[in-house]
């Protein structure tokens, strides 16, 4: 059985809630990502956020990304998996949600993260296609 664990890309790093988005994508350059996981006081998932949320939700918006939070970007309930849970539960998990980034937890704790390369280097074709085509035909149509 593949797990999560097992297709993760390994040292995926939180920015706190209270961290402003200028720090964020200097985050995200650092460590060659599109997105970071928002955690709160309690080292605890409460959002995901992306460059595209820095984007287009501060700065087209004529906001300061020196004076706003990841927090403040966070919104909805965040999804996560399990490290152990089997990869059938993460595409489904990624494709209910219509997410293509995905945070791994063990023990409470953030080991990994999953996004849409991570399933292009570990899973078949036909996995790849089918996951796409459910996430990329429904959000298309909103």
């Amino acid at each position: 059985m593949t797990t999560a664990g097992d297709i993760m890309h390994r040292g995926a790093q939180w920015i706190p809630a209270h961290e402003t988005l200028d720090r964020a994508a200097q985050l995200m350059r650092e460590l060659n990502v599109g997105a970071l996981p928002i955690s709160d006081e309690n080292e605890r998932l409460c959002g995901i956020l992306t460059d595209r949320d820095i984007v287009v939700g501060c700065v087209a918006m004529g906001h300061d990304p020196a004076r706003v939070t990841a927090g403040d970007m966070a919104k909805g309930t965040p999804r996560w998996i399990d490290a152990d849970a089997d990869v059938g539960e993460v595409l489904r998990e990624m494709r209910e949600h219509r997410i293509r980034r995905l945070p791994v937890i063990r023990d409470k704790r953030l080991v990994g993260m999953i996004s849409e390369a991570d399933l292009a280097r570990h899973l078949a074709k036909d996995q790849i296609a089918s996951w796409a085509q459910s996430v990329y035909a429904t959000t298309a149509m909103h």
